[in-house]
């Protein structure tokens, strides 16, 4: 089971569409900022000094969401969102696509942006 990857203004285009777009980074990280529209499902939460796993993760997603129902998930950089995908894929979605480069941007090995995310693109965005 896989899922592909798209870019961040792919990733608005699939909103459009009719997608929607899961943002798993902690309740935090979507308070300071988050793609416009998104809906937030931690695969993260803040713990007592570092994020922890979301133990409810899975069982959160499928009761807000049908199996079938077109997702776009993103994080801060693609790392939780890549694992977020691979779980809801396991357990059964069938229309998850994940965006790269997530909220901030992938980074090199010298923290260089080398792709822009979300905010970086200049795409809409939300504030609390």
């Amino acid at each position: 089971m896989s899922f592909s990857q798209l870019s961040p203004a792919e990733a608005l285009a699939k909103m459009r569409e009719g997608y929607t777009y899961v943002d798993v980074r902690t309740e935090s990280e979507f308070a300071e900022g988050r793609p416009a529209g998104s809906i937030n499902v931690p695969w993260l939460v803040d713990g007592p000094i570092d994020p922890v796993p979301n133990a409810v993760f899975l069982a959160a997603m499928t009761a807000r969401f049908a199996k079938d129902a077109p997702l776009v998930v993103g994080c801060k950089a693609g790392a939780r969102s890549s694992k977020a995908c691979a779980a809801l894929v396991g357990a059964g979605f069938t229309a998850v696509l994940e965006q790269r480069a997530g909220w901030d941007g992938t980074r090199g090995a010298f923290g260089e942006i080398k792709e822009p995310g979300w905010w970086r693109a200049n795409l809409p965005v939300e504030r609390a």
